[in-house]
């Protein structure tokens, strides 16, 4: 992938004219079925770049709970665009059309116009729960039934096509926009992007620049996510099979509690607790061993499996997280 960066045509893609980034939207528009892509340095990015460009202040999006554009992107949709959340019931991260429904505001000038429904698919704080097809119809069915864009933050959404077989444009094609990352599975050290229709796609480009988001000679960095984009999709599986190796070892370790069963495990990433210890100690415990885990909240530490571990790493992050409860 570093090869490929340095060997990189660039130009200035504030002026539209880096190569390289060209292709790789144009590349990344055509798998997620859509007309054209915007290139952005960050997922968070690209999903409020989809909330500027599909509302306007006063406005009010819909989206689960524990969604990554309502949980962790620091208050941006009200910063950025003057947008109120309006956070739904969901399990995993999943809700359905009649929750949607049953959140809609009366058309009246005492309330902000809900105009967006935004979708995680897979579900970061969900475990990488995949939303099914039907599950996705069932919501996109109730926006359309009022008139609401639809916006998925696809982050992960190539975890989602490996696990299920589907393809990604199968996924997207219920959504005006639908954001994707390149430096999370895929491993690109950088990158994001935003997809939908030529018309929003330049909407959102003039309001990449306003947030700060216009890279000049971007080339360099496109050049690792379109390697990333080639040759990295395939081998998640590897991924997913080292998340599930990884439950099944933490299910057996005395003292440490699973958020779901192994079995429920979908894609790259598990949630684990040990009750009673301070969610950092456990953290530095392992760190201390060589297992790195994030504190995902106040009880709860998230593992995600990447193409840096291999099924030998799992066997012994297992043995020392077994450790880390004796300590």
């Amino acid at each position: 992938m570093r090869e490929a960066m340095t060997r990189a045509e660039v130009g200035d893609d504030v002026f539209g004219e880096d190569p390289t980034v060209k292709e790789l939207e144009a590349e990344t528009a055509a798998l997620l079925g859509k007309e054209a892509a915007l290139f952005t340095p960050s997922g968070t990015m690209a999903n409020q770049l989809a909330v500027r460009s599909h509302t306007e202040p006063g406005d009010e999006l819909l989206v689960e709970a524990n969604a990554h554009l309502y949980y962790y992107e620091a208050g941006a949709p009200a910063a950025l665009s003057g947008v109120m959340c309006r956070p739904l019931p969901g399990r995993r991260g999943i809700f359905n059309g009649s929750d949607l429904e049953a959140a809609l505001r009366p058309s009246d000038s005492h309330f902000p116009r809900s105009r967006l429904v935004c979708v995680e698919n897979t579900h970061n704080r969900g475990g990488g729960k995949i939303w099914t097809l039907e599950q996705i119809q069932d919501v996109a069915d109730a926006a359309r039934r009022h008139e609401l864009q639809l916006h998925l933050d696809g982050a992960r959404l190539w975890n989602a096509a490996v696990a299920t077989g589907i393809a990604e444009s199968r996924w997207a094609a219920p959504f005006d926009s639908v954001s994707v990352c390149f430096s999370k599975g895929l491993g690109a050290p950088v990158g994001s992007a935003l997809v939908g229709s030529k018309a929003l796609v330049a909407r959102a480009r003039r309001f990449r620049k306003m947030f700060g988001g216009g890279m000049r000679q971007a080339g360099i960095i496109a050049a690792g996510a379109l390697f990333a984009l080639r040759n990295h999709r395939a081998r998640l599986v590897e991924d997913h099979a080292n998340a599930k190796a990884l439950a099944e070892g933490i299910s057996h370790c005395k003292g440490f509690e699973l958020d779901v069963a192994p079995s429920e495990v979908e894609t790259n990433m598990v949630r684990f607790r040990l009750p009673g210890t301070p969610v950092q100690v456990v953290v530095e415990r392992l760190r201390a061993r060589g297992v790195l885990v994030l504190a995902a909240d106040r009880l709860t530490l998230r593992a995600v499996t990447n193409l840096m571990v291999t099924a030998e790493d799992i066997r012994r992050a297992v043995e020392i997280i077994a450790k880390a409860a004796e300590v």
